[in-house]
């Protein structure tokens, strides 16, 4: 078995029983188990939302919740390597995220054409989806995606490509600045430190730092472009949100997705950073909720 960078503060086992302790449900997968829950009623039509880089599916609680009271049937789940979903020692490229949401549809009987919301990673991962198996996705709603353009990564994150370099950084520093980057669009200190609470619960169990590793050395930060041109070319219905303030992929990348995906509808949000659905979720929640309730 390769050798595995000990990190300190990862101490326990994703096994059986931190499953049997958590809350929302499980399920097995060629690749490992996945964190999921399903909300909303059995006949809603089906809303899928796919979370970004770090931070798990507690992300989109309020569109989770919004769209569940809206009579749809709405689907969020970790992504392989976060939250309560297995740590795989698998390549963590596009190609798995994207099979790890095939297998989930298959496995959960939804086998018709699906409302796909991808944010920040994400969106990467929901247009090339959207791309590949346009026939499943009835519309697509991107939020801050990146993929548009590589990301212009801080140095501390480009270090993370070198192999030893990456692990030791993260070792000595990566708690301290996965929180800080996890919360760093939130407003307000109480809103943070909860936010910060809920993120340090996947920390604790092993093989969440050689995930993100792994995703950052596997191109999911880089350029999707052409996925994105395949959706234009679909005509896939879009609808993007984009936070002005957004630090993390710039605003000025909207620009890019709109050229290649010429159907979209543009929602720019002033005051808004990465997360726009989470800082001012009335807003978007209704937007949202007019294009898909729009005759297709």
């Amino acid at each position: 078995m390769p050798w595995t960078f000990p990190y300190l503060d990862e101490t326990e086992e994703l096994d059986e029983a931190a499953r049997a302790s958590a809350a929302g449900h499980f399920v097995r997968l060629p690749d490992g188990y996945t964190h999921y829950e399903l909300g909303g009623p059995p006949e809603g039509e089906v809303v899928v939302l796919v979370h970004g880089f770090s931070v798990p599916y507690f992300i989109f609680d309020p569109t989770f919740d919004f769209l569940t009271r809206f009579g749809f049937r709405v689907l969020r789940y970790d992504l392989f390597g976060r939250g309560l979903s297995d740590r795989p020692k698998l390549r963590y490229d596009v190609d798995l995220f994207c099979k790890q949401l095939q297998d989930l549809l298959d496995k959960l009987g939804f086998d018709g054409s699906v409302n796909l919301v991808g944010l920040s990673m994400g969106g990467a991962i929901a247009v090339t989806f959207a791309a590949r198996f346009p026939q499943r996705v009835r519309r697509l709603i991107l939020i801050d995606p990146a993929g548009a353009k590589a990301v212009a990564l801080p140095w501390s994150l480009r270090a993370a490509s070198l192999p030893g370099v990456g692990e030791l950084a993260l070792g000595l520093f990566g708690s301290v600045t996965l929180l800080k980057g996890a919360a760093s669009s939130l407003f307000g200190p109480a809103a943070v430190a909860e936010f910060q609470r809920r993120y340090r619960v996947q920390m604790k169990y092993k093989g969440f730092r050689r995930a993100l590793l792994s995703t950052m050395r596997s191109g999911m930060l880089g350029d999707f472009s052409a996925a994105y041109r395949a959706v234009g070319q679909n005509g896939t219905p879009t609808l993007l949100f984009w936070g002005e303030n957004d630090t993390a992929v710039p605003f000025v990348h909207s620009q890019i997705v709109r050229q290649a995906i010429p159907q979209v509808v543009f929602e720019p949000l002033s005051g808004c950073g990465h997360i726009p659905h989470y800082e001012k979720p009335q807003e978007v929640n209704a937007r949202l909720l007019a294009f898909l309730q729009a005759e297709s």
